[in-house]
């Protein structure tokens, strides 16, 4: 677990609203860890929590045992981050967007050009290295936004909705490529209201209006039902 990531009685609210409610959920090292909730349940609350846009009231988040209240900048940089929204330069070319992010975790010259290297190989991206982002479609600038939170070589890595708005062939691509990731040793917090993203064999929390539910495996948690059978009655929320 020291490589992992650990949340632990974790509450937020805004004014009278309670958006997270002692929230407690660990993520191993080499899990893939499926964050299951409709929307409104809490989940980009606690990525804002979990990147420091916010700042918990009380309760613990350790990131590969640095706490991140008390080592916020040890914390973070073994974080890495893909958002719901775009957070890469349309303008600037593929491999020129990756070196910008790979400079500000202080990575130069050789390094820097190895590890941009090597994050579009894996991708399969090497051959689009120097076209502009706004020329990719919507599945190849997510694969750009993997590359770009992975480039430091973080051991937790968080995606919220990382899905949203792209193809069928597109999302079991990016989801794919999360699960290989963990089968590599990272610790993989997916964030999400779509049961077909969530394999059997996944760790899975779903949470609702800000309260965990359930945590086990995916096929522990359905009990022979379809997840997206077991989710609606839980919830109340329908979820394909």
């Amino acid at each position: 677990m020291a490589d992992g990531l650990s949340i632990r009685g974790i509450s937020y609210s805004y004014g009278p609203k309670t958006a997270l409610n002692d929230l407690t959920l660990t993520v191993p090292s080499g899990r893939f860890c499926a964050l299951l909730g409709p929307n409104g349940a809490g989940k980009s609350t606690l990525f804002s929590l979990l990147t420091r846009l916010f700042v918990a009231p009380s309760g613990q988040i350790t990131v590969a045992s640095h706490d991140l209240s008390q080592s916020p900048r040890k914390a973070l940089a073994k974080i890495g981050v893909v958002f719901q929204q775009p957070t890469m330069d349309l303008d600037l070319t593929v491999r020129r967007n990756l070196m910008y992010f790979a400079a500000l975790h202080g990575l130069a010259g050789k390094e820097a050009d190895a590890r941009v290297g090597a994050a579009l190989e894996r991708l399969d991206m090497a051959e689009r290295a120097g076209e502009q982002l706004r020329a990719l479609n919507g599945g190849h600038r997510r694969r750009m936004e993997l590359a770009r939170a992975l480039i430091h070589r973080p051991p937790v890595l968080l995606l919220d909705e990382p899905t949203v708005g792209l193809d069928a062939a597109a999302r079991a691509a990016i989801t794919d490529y999360a699960h290989e990731l963990a089968a590599d040793g990272m610790a993989v917090l997916w964030a999400t209201h779509l049961t077909d993203e969530v394999r059997d064999t996944d760790d899975l929390a779903i949470l609702h209006r800000g309260q965990l539910l359930a945590r086990g495996t995916a096929e522990e948690i359905r009990r022979g039902m379809t997840l997206s059978d077991r989710f609606l009655q839980m919830t109340g929320e329908d979820a394909l």
